[in-house]
């Protein structure tokens, strides 16, 4: 952890404890998980701390939570800090200050938070970790997401199905990029495409011109984007292709994990004068963005990892409710995420990959968006 990460943890961390003095003994005497029925909901508030309004999905996954808590009673209190780790821990110390029983946290930093989340464990709060893993604190119950790794893994898979790469003489150029740095996701997300990929960098099939291939696993964060931003996407794309494309050749294929850096890059390939249809490289992405699947219908994107994060919402609100009524809570994974504290239980769900001609059949039918939306 960096020093200032480290200086705005313990500072969120003694202010919490400063404001729950006075309370925790009672707080410790009645914990969140007695409560049943009709009774608990009415004065239950559930914290949703969410990373940002300024990706589409985040925007959606904490609408579609907090209705769903709310249609079960439950108070909430939703609130989004514009990825500023310092604004997360007030959030989420003003959350523990108005009486929350359960907080649902996706954090913008997986190891900042931990401080405070310890403090507001030790007042009787139980915490779920929402998509992101929480790491280095024991204060996390249970952790909610999709099968992370899969998604990377279906990434690969795509780019080498659709290249032909098994068996083939051809080689193609390949530019990898990786989420960011301070998202315990993006680790699992580069290592599912890379397993896959990382053979057929190393027999040549795939060439890299950048140089930005990992050398190994654990060195995934030099390609990593910062803070998911696609304009930080973009101007990597622009100094990869203004250095290492100068000639005759072209990008074959992008390795993206999610669809903001997928926009960044489908803007930095147009402005180079890509052309979809013709010489557009084949790009990967994730998590369904209106604008991405947009850009799948007018191949500037060849894919994306669909991850319906209405039952992501659907799980977590189940969840919470099994907790405040004391009753066991479904998981069904309790091996694969160490946060450095503990195992965390954790519940996966499945993600699917959508193309251009599956849009429709998934996203439309299932109402994920409509045709209107995606202008079918």
């Amino acid at each position: 952890m960096s020093t200032t990460k480290k200086m705005l943890a313990i500072t969120a961390s003694a202010t919490l404890m400063l404001g729950l003095a006075a309370c925790s003994s009672e707080r410790e005497e009645t914990p969140a998980s007695t409560g049943t029925g009709s009774a608990a909901a009415a004065d239950a508030m559930i914290g949703i701390a969410m990373p940002t309004r300024s990706l589409e999905r985040w925007n959606n996954d904490g609408t579609h939570l907090e209705t769903l808590l709310k249609d079960a009673g439950y108070q909430t209190s939703l609130q989004y800090a514009d990825n500023k780790v310092e604004e997360q821990i007030k959030q989420i110390e003003n959350m523990v200050n108005q009486g929350a029983k359960i907080l649902v946290v996706a954090a913008i930093d997986g190891e900042a938070l931990a401080p405070a989340l310890d403090a507001a464990a030790a007042a009787g709060i139980d915490v779920i970790a929402y998509d992101r893993l929480i790491n280095g604190t024991d204060a996390i119950d249970y952790y909610a997401t999709f099968d992370n790794e899969k998604v990377g893994n279906l990434q690969g898979e795509f780019i080498v199905e659709q290249l032909g790469l098994e068996g083939t003489d051809e080689t193609f150029n390949l530019e990898p990029f990786a989420g960011s740095p301070d998202d315990n996701n993006a680790r699992f997300f580069f290592k599912g495409a890379w397993d896959v990929l990382s053979p057929y960098v190393e027999d040549g099939t795939l060439v890299v011109p950048s140089g930005k291939a990992p050398e190994t696993l654990d060195d995934w964060k030099v390609i990593g984007i910062q803070g998911w931003e696609s304009a930080k996407a973009q101007a990597e794309m622009d100094n990869r292709l203004n250095s290492f494309y100068t000639g005759d050749e072209k990008v074959d294929v992008v390795l993206s994990p999610n669809d903001s850096l997928a926009l960044g890059i489908e803007s930095s390939l147009e402005a180079a004068n890509y052309t979809p249809g013709e010489d557009w490289p084949l790009v990967t992405g994730q998590d369904a963005d209106q604008a991405n699947v947009q850009n799948m219908l007018a191949d500037k994107q060849a894919m994306t990892v669909w991850k319906d994060t209405r039952t992501l919402g659907d799980q977590v609100a189940k969840m919470v409710d099994q907790m405040l009524k004391g009753e066991e809570v479904e998981v069904n994974d309790t091996e694969t995420y160490d946060n450095g504290k503990k195992v965390v239980p954790s519940y996966l769900l499945p993600p699917q990959v959508v193309t251009k001609d599956t849009v429709e059949e998934l996203l439309v039918k299932s109402e994920f968006y409509s045709a209107s939306d995606l202008g079918l």
